[in-house]
């Protein structure tokens, strides 16, 4: 089972954890990641942020990075769930989950799709606050965190 939503909902963790699990009796490992809204990024303050995207670009570039988790890790299941629209500090902004029978795919396969949803998944984010508004860029610590993946297959 694999599955990505973006959506303005909120999500239940406890819910999108049983879902994951499905038949328990097959996996050995689930790992999960919740990502918050930070009230402070780079030195300033943040009131809010807005998420925009394509909808069908934007499930398929996710989808392609599940995909190639789950061709370079034995998973049973792995989901997405990424938030858009209006998020503020502490709000649920990013949750992903993977399964596979040992904790090590399923350790390297959450990590691996976070890392890629940071830098590949086609969402533009800007961080609202006091010092104005500002638009959220890519990072070279992210980037560098999603390179390693690359080196670790040639």
């Amino acid at each position: 089972m694999f599955k990505v939503a973006v959506q303005e909902a909120d999500f239940d963790v406890s819910t999108l954890q049983s879902e994951l699990q499905g038949d328990a009796a097959k996996e050995g490992a689930c790992v999960t990641f919740t990502g918050y809204v930070r009230g402070q990024n780079q030195q300033r303050d943040v009131h809010c942020m807005l998420l925009e995207h394509y909808p069908q670009m934007t499930e398929k570039s996710i989808h392609k990075i599940v995909t190639e988790a789950a061709d370079r890790w034995p998973l049973l299941a792995a989901s997405v769930v990424h938030r858009i629209g209006k998020l503020y500090p502490a709000d649920q902004i990013v949750w992903v989950g993977t399964c596979s029978a040992h904790r090590e795919a399923a350790f390297a396969a959450c990590e691996f799709i976070m890392d890629y949803l940071k830098n590949d998944a086609p969402f533009w984010k800007k961080e609202l606050g006091p010092q104005g508004d500002q638009w959220v860029e890519a990072h070279e610590k992210d980037q560098a965190r999603a390179r390693r993946w690359r080196i670790d297959t040639e």
